[in-house]
């Protein structure tokens, strides 16, 4: 078989009927979210990773088929794993394994962590390898400092060991900066984390335009700072994902339809 032609949305074998309704419309929601990825230009080619956690006991999760561009993710198309790593559903798909690695050191430990999202913006990037990562100096970087953790560079994220270590570093925070390596969010649906990552990669553009423009910087105060839990809570009903997400699937609509298949 040629695999080249396998990685075509259109050659993919619809999975609507063979999974539960609960399924699908997680793997409907994450092909979105992929595409809305790429849709903002916060794709690295191939190179990063979102995934969704299929309720159950078994922390099974969905991941993207490595080698499928992110504009191009379909429901069908998703690879669905165990916490060895093992592929669940006939596919043809490989998956990243460094994708894996973090993905499922997160699930396995966090069940709130429905979706957890990972890019390697240039913005992102950037901020992770300031040695003071992401500062108080915007509204938008007031809600990810309002549960924020870092975790130290280890190389490519491929040793077994190193999940530990993330989940440790990671705890119960909702922002994650890996430093030298990007950006990470996780949320209780797929909205959340998407609008998580949203506002993160907001905050460290205005970071790096901030910085760029050789004058005095005026920083949030601590008190405002130290308070932004309770007004995160109030101002996003949570992370309130789930108020943008019906007019950013009605975007992705317009501009690259073909997720839902």
């Amino acid at each position: 078989m040629n695999r080249q032609a396998t990685l075509t949305p259109d050659a993919i074998q619809s999975k609507k009927n063979t999974v539960s309704a609960e399924e699908w419309q997680l793997r409907v929601d994450l092909a979105a979210a992929y595409r809305l990825i790429a849709l903002h230009g916060w794709d690295d080619l191939i190179f990063t990773h979102l995934s969704a956690r299929i309720p159950g006991d078994e922390h099974h999760f969905l991941i993207n088929p490595y080698g499928m561009m992110f504009d191009e993710i379909t429901a069908s198309s998703l690879v669905r794993v165990d916490q060895a790593g093992n592929k669940l559903d006939d596919s043809d798909f490989d998956i990243n394994p460094a994708g894996f690695t973090i993905h499922s050191a997160i699930h396995a430990v966090r069940d709130d962590a429905n979706c957890v999202m990972h890019t390697h913006t240039t913005a992102g990037v950037a901020v992770s390898a300031q040695q003071e990562g992401l500062l108080a100096l915007s509204q938008q970087s007031l809600f990810p400092l309002a549960s924020l953790a870092y975790h130290d560079y280890e190389g490519v994220a491929l040793r077994e060991d190193e999940k530990a270590r993330l989940q440790a570093d990671l705890g119960d925070a909702n922002f994650m900066i890996l430093r030298n390596h990007g950006l990470l969010t996780v949320g209780s649906s797929i909205a959340d984390a998407f609008l998580g990552m949203f506002t993160l990669q907001r905050a460290c553009e205005i970071q790096l335009q901030a910085l760029s423009g050789n004058r005095p910087l005026t920083p949030i105060p601590d008190g405002i700072v130290n308070t932004i839990k309770q007004q995160a809570s109030q101002v996003t009903k949570g992370m309130g994902g789930n108020l943008a997400w019906p007019g950013l699937l009605r975007k992705l609509d317009r501009q690259n339809p073909g997720y839902e298949k």
